[in-house]
Formats: structure tokens, C-alpha cells, sequence
């Protein structure tokens, strides 16, 4: 009795150390720190310059894209003359897209009809479709029947990367202003609370947060109608869908995290057209996951190669970077790669809700499209269709309110219900129920099992699932759960983290404040580190957190949590699951990832 009093007061005496031990400033964004209210900025001229479109468009991927082109196009066919402007974080067009990619032609072929003729670098048709279960040492082969979700025939294997470039090109030729570089940092609101536009990023702040000598404020650009088109969990589209309540009748958002590398092959290994998809090995049947394998037509024998993993994971050991490397040395597949060498590296987090997480797509001054509104299909494994179709459909709304409307902002109606009558609601409600089917205590063999059931009868069940609640509330606390030992990279198949994230061409101003940021800075040593094992360290694909010993401790045993900001690729994994939803990510100084084609 005395013993077990004994470890109480341990326990109780550890965790008031927690509380009261200072931690050292991490956070100095003005986001969590407002300037107003910062003595350094009260002498600092914040006047924006301010100008006006028809249309603005967040984001250059394919649904933002799409979006400016058709409402250029249904300006061309009446005969009139609309402003649209488009902003894109990164440095240029295509720099931030990553994804498999097999692509669906659908929707490019309504936007763009002549598309072959016009170049697009849809290269490489799919010849040959394969699915497989892996145990540690096998592989059993799965069958994919036609018209079946996983069915390609008639797909392309892409370079989304470069079908993006394509498609701005195509964007800037009809007038559409695109500015590469500026990222939107802030909403602006008109005073009927109907969305106004945004406000580019501003630059020149230190990283104590104070305004440094070359201090530029950002520019407002305004707009009758503003299209969010961020891609997955956007920023600005979390704070839209808050004020708006956009999410309140739908489920938490579900999401995955894509790992994705690049190589060159020896020739007598590549078959161009060759679509391999695996589930199973080296994931637990309780963590959704898989990894795919493209055979591309390009000058040299190159592949694409990845790994996606659910990040509604419990065991906060898991590092999905780690899974994807150890994923490389099967039996089946190291023989690929061996003689190869790799070339690029990226990830980014993708949608798994499906239509239980699908939101209210409109607001006061705007919409939401493509990833941005949730739209992919998770075993089809696409979304670019979808994205391409919702740009496609949210033009035609909202040129359709900007030719018989004069209110200064609008709300494009008819769009939600374009999108219900299409077939983006009809395929994402038929596969409702295969990702939350995996949530059986049989995991990943009850999964397989339903899904084969529910694309039999093409999702007539008349039963929804429920994706059981929002991703970052699955994981365990450390004590409940095994640690994970992962081999050591041997550099030629697997490889370190830090040396992955050199391919990325990664930059950001270093002297700038963390635009990871923290809404409470001692969370993560008082909760991640102490209840979950710091988990953020694993689950981000950059390298971004680590825990180091506190240099301001005396007794040498506390940790601090180190944000290597620098490091950051936009996958926004952090911003989804990290267990109190406390980090925020916000738009940085500087350009990200330099992604070529992926």
C-alpha cells in the first residue's frame, strides 16, 4: 500500500515539474501573436495595395486550373470580357503538385476536347493492371474485374506535375492572370460577412516575429466571387468552412498520407503501361495503407512508386515514411529497384472521407472545389477527374450569377446541385462504405471482404458507415501500444529521411517565424512527448519535428520540441493529425518544395 502511495506521489511531483517548468518560446507567427498589440509594429506602414477581378481563383491545381479556363471559355462564347486572376503558393505552376498519378480522361476531355492535339503529356496509356495482398514473403494476387473501381482501362499514367504546366498554359493563353509565388494568407470579408477575397502573404519578418528593413506588405486582391481550390486541407478553406459552418452536417474529414518516389530503372526491369497496386505487408491488418507502381513512358526507363497510409492510425510509433522504405524490400519488389537509382521524393496528405465527409460547397462570396471539397475516390485512387469536373462545374454556377446578377458578391447555388447531378456524387456515394468497411475488428480482411460486396451491388446498401470520428483522435497513448523497430537505410534501396527531403528542392527564408505554428507551446513536450511519445516526429515526411534535450534544464533529462520549419514539404499531415489539434499550418515566406512531375 505504501509502494503503490509511494508512485503516486511520484507521478503527481513529475507531472507538477510539467506544469511549472518555463518552455521556451516556439511560436512567433502573428497569427498566435497579433501585431497590433506588438510595440515593434506601431511605426510600420501596413497599406495593401488593392485590386479588383470577376473571379479569383486560391490554388493552381487541376481544379483551380479547370475553373479559370472554363469561365474563360463561357466568357469567349457570349462575347464578354471577365477578369479572372489566379494565386499559387508555389514558385511556379505544377511545383507543388504531387500524386501517383493514373489519371481518368473524362472530365479533360469535356474541358478540353482536343487535348492530344494540343499536347497535353498524357504519355503513357495503361496496358496492364495488377492487384496483390502481401504477406511478409509473398505476394497473392487479387483479380480486377472490368468497370470495377480499380479497373484502368482507358486511364493514363501521368506526371500530374506536368499535365498542371499544361493545363496553366492552356489558362494563360485564354487571358487568365496567374501569379506563381504568391501565396493567400488571409480572408477578407465584406461588412454583410460575405467573403471579400484575400490577402497575399507578407514578407520580410524576423524570427522573433519583429518587421525587418525589406518588410513588404502583402496585396488584397477582391473579387464578386472567390474559388478555394487549395487542395487538401487547405488553410484558408479550414477557415472558411468555420465561419461558414460548411462541415456542420457532415462527418470530420478522414485523410491519408501519400509517400511518393521517382526512378530510373534498368530497361529489361521497365514496362511501360504496367499499373501495379499492393494492400497488406509491412502494415498491421489494423492500418489502412497500400502502395502503388507505375511504369512510365518517358526518354529514360522511369517509375513511379508509392506508399499511402491511413492516417487514422492508432499506434503512435508508426512512421509512414519508415513503412514506405521497409515496403521497398519485399521480395517482390526490391528486384525492381536494384541497379536503379532514385531521383525525386515528396508526399502529401490526400482525402479518404468520401461522401460522408463531403460539406456544404458554397458560401456567402464563393465555393469550394476538387480537394479542396473533399473529392476523391479512395479505391479508384483518383481525384484529378473529379477536380478537373467540380472547377468545370463551379464556372458555369457562377458565370451563369455574374450574367443575370449585380450584387457585388455571389454565391454560386446551382453549384451544389450540378455536382449532385454528376458523376462525382454518384461515385463517390456508390464507394461510401469500402474505407470506413476497414474499421472491423477484422481490419484489413474484413475490409476486403465488404468492399467486394459493396462494389457487387455498386453501393445500393441502404446503410452508410461512419468513419468512427476525425483522424487525430485514433492514436493511442505510447504505454498502450509496441514500439516499432525499423531497419537502417542500406542507401541504395532505402534511405534516411534527410537525404529524401534534398530531392524535394525545398526552400524557405530561414530568418523567418515558424509557419508551423502552435496555439499553446508547451503541448507538446506536456502531452505528445509525454503521453504519445512525440508522434510528430515520425508522422511528418520532412523531418520537420524533433525532440532535443532542453539546454535551459539543468538536470539534463528534459526534452523540447525543435521545429525545423525549413524543412516543410506542405504535405499538411501535422495539421491533421496531431492529437489536440494544435498545430496550425499557416503560408510561409518562400516557395516549398520544388517538385518536377510529380
Amino acid at each position: 500500500m505504501l509502494r503503490s502511495f509511494n508512485n503516486i506521489r511520484k507521478v503527481c511531483y513529475h507531472h507538477h515539474k510539467q506544469l511549472t517548468r518555463n518552455y521556451a518560446k516556439i511560436t512567433t507567427h502573428y497569427t498566435i501573436h497579433p501585431r497590433d498589440k506588438d510595440e515593434r509594429w506601431k511605426d510600420v506602414n501596413m497599406d495593401r495595395y488593392i485590386d479588383e477581378v470577376d473571379i479569383l481563383i486560391v490554388g493552381g491545381g487541376p481544379a483551380g486550373l479547370s475553373a479559370a479556363i472554363r469561365a474563360k471559355q463561357l466568357a469567349a462564347e457570349k462575347e464578354q470580357e471577365i477578369r479572372v486572376c489566379l494565386v499559387e503558393k508555389a514558385s511556379e505552376i505544377g511545383a507543388h503538385i504531387l500524386s501517383g498519378a493514373c489519371f481518368d480522361p473524362i472530365a479533360l476531355n469535356e474541358l478540353i476536347p482536343d487535348w492530344k492535339e494540343k499536347g497535353a503529356p498524357l504519355n503513357t496509356p495503361v496496358t496492364k493492371d495488377k492487384f496483390g495482398y502481401l504477406t511478409e514473403s509473398s505476394r497473392l494476387p487479387i483479380p480486377i474485374f472490368s468497370k470495377w473501381p480499380m479497373d484502368n482501362h482507358g486511364n493514363y499514367i501521368v506526371r500530374l506535375g506536368h499535365v498542371v504546366q499544361w493545363l496553366g498554359q492552356q489558362a494563360e493563353e485564354l487571358g487568365v492572370e496567374i501569379y506563381p509565388g504568391y501565396g493567400a494568407s488571409e480572408i477578407l470579408y465584406n461588412e454583410d460577412g460575405s467573403v471579400k477575397g484575400v490577402a497575399t502573404q507578407d514578407n520580410g519578418i524576423a524570427k522573433d516575429g519583429s518587421p525587418k528593413e525589406n518588410f513588404t506588405r502583402g496585396m488584397e486582391l477582391h473579387a464578386r466571387c472567390t474559388i478555394f481550390a487549395e487542395g487538401c486541407r487547405g488553410h484558408l478553406t479550414k477557415q472558411v468552412s468555420k465561419k461558414y459552418g460548411l462541415n456542420s452536417q457532415c462527418e470530420p474529414g478522414s485523410y491519408g498520407i501519400g509517400i511518393k518516389e521517382v526512378w530510373e530503372i534498368q530497361p529489361d526491369k521497365h514496362s511501360p503501361g504496367l499499373v501495379e497496386h499492393t494492400i497488406g505487408w509491412p502494415l498491421e491488418k489494423d492500418t489502412y495503407g497500400g502502395s502503388f507502381l507505375y511504369h512510365l513512358n518517358e526518354p529514360t526507363p522511369m517509375v513511379a512508386v508509392g506508399f499511402v497510409v491511413g492516417l487514422d492510425y492508432s499506434n503512435p510509433y508508426l512512421s509512414p515514411f519508415q513503412e514506405f522504405q521497409r515496403f521497398k524490400t519485399h521480395p517482390s519488389v526490391k528486384p525492381v529497384f536494384e541497379g536503379g537509382t532514385r531521383i525525386a521524393y515528396g508526399a502529401r496528405a490526400l482525402n479518404e472521407g468520401g461522401y460522408q465527409s463531403i460539406g456544404k460547397l458554397t458560401f456567402p462570396g464563393g465555393c469550394l472545389v476538387g480537394c479542396s471539397a473533399g473529392f476523391l475516390n479512395v479505391p479508384k485512387v483518383k481525384g484529378s477527374h473529379y477536380a478537373i469536373k467540380s472547377g468545370i462545374l463551379a464556372s458555369e454556377s457562377i458565370f451563369e450569377k455574374l450574367s443575370t446578377s449585380s450584387e457585388k458578391t455571389i454565391e454560386p447555388t446551382t453549384y451544389a446541385d450540378r455536382v449532385k447531378e454528376s458523376y462525382i456524387y454518384k461515385d463517390l456515394y456508390s464507394v461510401r462504405n469500402v474505407r470506413p468497411s476497414f474499421h472491423s475488428s477484422l481490419g484489413i480482411f474484413g475490409g476486403i471482404m465488404y468492399s467486394g460486396f459493396s462494389i457487387l451491388v455498386n453501393g445500393k446498401e441502404p446503410w452508410t458507415f461512419s468513419h468512427g470520428g476525425s483522424d487525430n483522435s485514433k492514436l493511442k497513448p505510447a504505454k498502450q501500444c509496441q514500439p516499432i523497430e525499423y531497419p537502417k537505410p542500406d542507401n541504395k534501396i532505402t534511405f534516411d529521411l534527410l537525404s529524401s527531403v534534398a530531392l524535394t528542392g525545398t526552400n524557405h527564408e530561414a530568418d523567418q517565424p515558424p509557419h508551423l505554428t502552435l496555439k499553446d507551446d508547451k503541448v507538446p513536450v506536456q502531452q505528445n512527448l509525454a503521453i504519445y511519445a512525440g508522434p510528430e516526429s515520425r508522422y511528418c515526411p520532412a523531418g520537420v519535428y524533433e525532440y532535443v534535450p532542453d539546454e535551459d534544464d539543468k538536470t539534463g533529462k528534459a526534452m523540447r520540441l525543435q521545429i525545423n520549419a525549413q524543412n516543410c514539404i506542405h504535405c499538411k499531415t501535422c495539421d491533421i493529425k496531431d492529437i489536440t489539434q494544435n498545430i496550425n499550418w499557416v503560408t510561409p515566406e518562400g516557395n516549398g518544395p520544388v517538385y518536377n512531375g510529380m
